[in-house]
């Protein structure tokens, strides 16, 4: 999976040596001078990373981290500070940001915080493909076989569902099965973590 870094910066100087150190180290690297720029080229099936500066002209890195936010889009950020950034850099990281690195920045450390945020943006988007395909095998359960998954999912045995259902324990167990099948569940400890990404 190619990933891209996307730099942000409004300062032509520091976009350049950003860009040449990222491509330098083997990175694809797409660069914009501000936020209405990355956010109008910016897909959300473009995975990586996003190193954002905090304080620019127009759109502040706040308001291209809020209108992503709004947007529901999921990318790592590592904003660029100042020294007088760093209270909005802390905001910015409640906001969901990963990192913030202080200007003027260290060529290893940037790499460092990269990789580590380009391995991040893998993982979340290894959890949200999982959680897609969890949630598409769970709307191919019949309307009993989902009430017979929430069950289990509570704890209960075949017996207890079928007193709730008012069913034969045999036909729970028939339902179980197929439960497991269709949601393609290893054993019953994978069953119920699928149970915390469906929704009824």
């Amino acid at each position: 999976m190619n990933q891209t870094i996307f730099v942000v910066d409004d300062d032509a100087a520091m976009r350049d040596a950003l860009v040449q150190l990222l491509e330098t180290s083997g990175l694809q690297v797409a660069a914009h001078a501000d936020g209405p720029a990355f956010l109008a080229d910016y897909e959300a099936d473009r995975p990586g990373c996003l190193l954002l500066d905090m304080a620019m002209p127009g759109m502040t890195g706040l308001e291209v981290q809020a209108a992503l936010n709004a947007r529901g889009l999921t990318i790592p950020i590592i904003f660029l500070t100042g020294h007088g950034d760093i209270p909005m850099a802390v905001r910015a990281v409640q906001a969901g940001a990963v990192d913030f690195l202080e200007k003027p920045i260290q060529g290893a450390a940037l790499l460092e915080r990269v990789q580590r945020a380009l391995a991040l943006d893998l993982e979340w988007r290894q959890t949200q493909g999982r959680t897609q395909a969890i949630q598409q095998h769970y709307a191919r359960l019949s309307s009993r076989e989902r009430e017979c998954m929430a069950f289990i999912a509570s704890g209960l045995t075949s017996k207890e569902i079928a007193r709730e259902l008012g069913i034969s324990p045999r036909t729970v167990e028939v339902h179980r099965t197929h439960v497991m099948h269709k949601m393609g569940a290893a054993n019953l400890a994978d069953l119920l973590n699928m149970a915390a990404c469906c929704k009824p």
